[in-house]
């Protein structure tokens, strides 16, 4: 017999409250949105009058007729006002947190690890937009509205270990059938028809409320705050040393970017972890002052050259001083001060750039080595990038009332930002694209990014995987990372000193290169704890290869089954990853065959982890890059210390590995050859089909020829 249909009552107090499914008996009051915490822009899809009228009528399908006059009437203003049916009505007055796992009224802890997970990518303190669902980029939903949400909460309190709750971007399609070793979850976020995959119609059916943007850990449920870029970030910015610098020892070094809202936030701490000065800009205050609260931003300033000023007395260059004696004082502090420092400057980037490029033709002096840039110009003209010739203000009342002008704007400033990273590179500075679209729409802008004679991939700077992460990757190691759904710190200690422990053992029979990466896992790991990481749930991110991922969430699992962690553990990790995402402009952008723009990979891993034991999957369209730039995919999977939670992981884990670098193997990449090869001979039954590469280019010239 069918459980009856789901009421609420309107105070929100407990999980058991939360998970009644939609309060229609009655209706909480319409509070609209909540001035205390920050808000998305208004979206503008341009609709047609019938459109609009669909959207409605698609918003109201959720509820009983005997309630759509009143409801009918807020959902447009909203659809008017925002771009979107939010429905704020229904967002729940609970503390959005990540709850211990045991507090959720459930039938199966897998269901419960689900909305853990759920509830972490909404808490306030994690979420860039809470109220409108969004977890962080500007626009990656958790859900397209509330209605959503509380339907998720209540299918998964009721589900058993016979059904499989199916996710279509956002929207519940229900609970169905399935056998208990299925995934308990399948989601797919913005599964558009390629040749409708385009921005513009992705505004509208969003606005339509048929389709979402999941971003990557977003609508996936994935999301750890911005420590899951944190570790990323540090790596990139080591490896960007040791390329271009020479070096890994980058104190002094002064690295510049821009954005600290949401997986940008993690820059600033990243460049104190690495060792280095990291001068980030930031337009809007509100995330500046909570990195600065948070403890990831040691100093902010809204003053220019009070900027410049710290830059220079935190530097240190080796030059020869005889010309110039008057400049001897400010050497000899500069020398003695190599400590690592991350200011937040309030303002736009394009100024900064600017400035230091003034100071640089000034002076002679270059006071920046390293460059990125980090804004969310996978949407660039509704809040993911701001022009520097508008405030915030001015430029959130333009992108709603004229959009067309916006877009303008927002080319030009582009171009002004690129003509001066240009004029810095050339005087020595190292820039390349950290896969947030920047060079993709600086080109689109008509700035001067072509790279001549470059493939469809490569622009005048590389992206960071093409020169920095891709040979990473290419060795099998990625963001793998873990939640401990105790919600205990202690919890957190012992899995973070099992996963250290489990490297070291590992690092001793290892290639040389390969040891590197462990050797700054291991350092990562250890130091964990005291860089105050922890934004929402106790969860970690460490970057390990199949081997190491397969261990320690073997040796994690034994923990729990020895009580030794006190509750369930999640495991999972970025789709940014060797298998899990297909982006030309990104993570496949050292991929050279002509396949960089084929998403056999990403959908293929998406399958396989669903039948080799995940607990949930998900497929996205977008991601990093943007809508239609990207298919990329992930999972979730609890170990609760039983032999069918370590069958499962090693299975999974293995695959979820394996299938990338035989992929980048394919491709030609010759650190994915090694590492799959020795995979193998570890592994009797995986069998990859290998390349034999054209060692004679004249047989190709003599065939063409002919």
């Amino acid at each position: 017999e069918a459980p009856p249909p789901p009421r609420f009552v309107d105070r929100m107090s407990n999980l058991k409250e939360l998970c009644s499914g939609l309060p229609l008996d009655p209706m909480p009051s319409n509070r609209g949105r909540d001035p205390s915490v920050p808000h998305a822009p208004a979206r503008t899809p341009n609709l047609t009058p019938e459109e609009e009228r669909l959207a409605l009528r698609n918003a109201l399908r959720y509820f009983p007729p005997s309630h759509h006059n009143i409801l009918a009437a807020e959902f447009a203003q909203e659809l008017r006002q925002y771009g979107h049916i939010y429905m704020y009505r229904f967002c729940p007055l609970i503390h959005m947190r990540a709850y211990p796992i045991d507090q959720y009224p459930c039938r199966t802890r897998q269901a419960a690890s689900i909305m853990l997970m759920i509830m972490n990518n909404l808490d306030h303190a994690v979420a860039q937009f809470p109220q409108e669902l969004v977890t962080y980029g500007g626009n990656g939903q958790v859900f397209s509205n509330w209605a959503q949400f509380r339907l998720v909460m209540y299918y998964l309190s009721e589900m058993t270990e016979e059904q499989t709750l199916v996710m279509y971007s956002g929207h519940p399609a229900g609970l169905f059938p399935s056998l208990p070793s299925s995934p308990r979850a399948i989601i797919t976020n913005g599964m558009v028809i390629p040749n409708y995959s385009s921005r513009e119609q992705y505004e509208k059916m969003f606005a339509l409320g048929v389709s979402m943007y999941g971003q990557m850990t977003a609508g996936s449920y994935c999301y750890i705050g911005p420590q899951g870029i944190v570790h990323g970030t540090m790596l990139t910015v080591l490896n960007a040393g040791r390329r271009y610098l020479g070096s890994d020892d980058l104190r002094g070094r002064v690295l510049v970017t821009s954005g600290l809202g949401g997986m940008s936030g993690a820059q600033a701490k990243a460049a104190v972890i690495a060792g280095c000065v990291g001068v980030i800009a930031e337009v809007d205050e509100v995330p500046l002052r909570k990195r600065h609260e948070q403890g990831w931003l040691m100093e902010v300033t809204s003053d220019i050259e009070h900027c410049i000023q710290r830059i220079s007395t935190c530097v240190f260059r080796l030059c020869d001083l005889s010309d110039r004696p008057s400049d001897f004082v400010f050497y000899r502090e500069a020398k003695r001060s190599k400590a690592p420092l991350s200011l937040g400057y309030h303002g736009n980037v394009v100024d900064l750039w600017e400035r230091l490029l003034t100071e640089y033709e000034r002076t002679g002096e270059l006071l920046v080595d390293l460059g990125s840039d980090q804004t969310s110009l996978h949407n660039p003209f509704s809040g993911g990038y701001y022009p520097a010739q508008l405030s915030l203000h001015q430029a959130n009342q333009l992108m709603a009332t004229d959009p067309a002008r916006f877009k303008t704007v927002v080319h030009e400033s582009l171009c002004r930002q690129v003509a001066a990273i240009n004029k810095l590179s050339e005087a020595g500075m190292f820039f390349w694209d950290y896969g947030n679209a920047f060079l993709l729409e600086a080109q689109r802008a008509g700035a001067e990014v072509e790279k001549e004679g470059g493939g469809a991939t490569e622009f005048r700077y590389p992206s960071y995987v093409q020169h920095i992460m891709g040979d990473i990757f290419s060795l099998g190691f990625g963001p793998f990372r873990w939640v401990c759904t105790s919600g205990d710190p202690r919890d957190l200690t012992l899995t973070d000193d099992i996963a250290a422990t489990v490297l070291e053992e590992i690092s001793a029979n290892v290639t040389e290169r390969v040891r590197q990466q462990y050797n700054d896992n291991i350092r990562w790991i250890r130091e964990a704890g005291k860089h105050r990481m922890v934004v929402g749930s106790q969860a970690r991110i460490l970057y390990s290869d199949q081997k190491g991922r397969v261990c320690i969430a073997l040796a994690i699992n034994q923990a729990i089954a020895d009580r030794r962690v006190s509750a369930p553990v999640v495991i999972s990790r970025d789709h940014h990853d060797v298998s899990g995402t297909d982006s030309p402009f990104r993570e496949t952008s050292n991929v050279y065959d002509g396949s960089a723009f084929c998403a056999d990979m990403a959908v293929q891993n998406f399958v396989g982890d669903a039948f080799r034991g995940a607990t949930w999957v998900s497929l996205h369209n977008g991601g990093g890059v943007g809508w239609g730039e990207v298919m990329n995919g992930g999972f979730g999977l609890l170990l609760d210390g039983t032999e069918e939670a370590a069958k499962r992981a090693s299975l999974m884990l293995n695959w979820d590995v394996s299938n990338g670098v035989a992929r980048r193997c394919w491709s030609g990449n010759s650190n994915a050859y090694e590492t799959i090869q020795r995979t193998m001979e570890e592994q009797r039954q995986l069998r990859v089909t290998m390349p034999y590469p054209v060692q004679d280019e004249d047989v190709l010239d003599r065939a063409l020829q002919g």
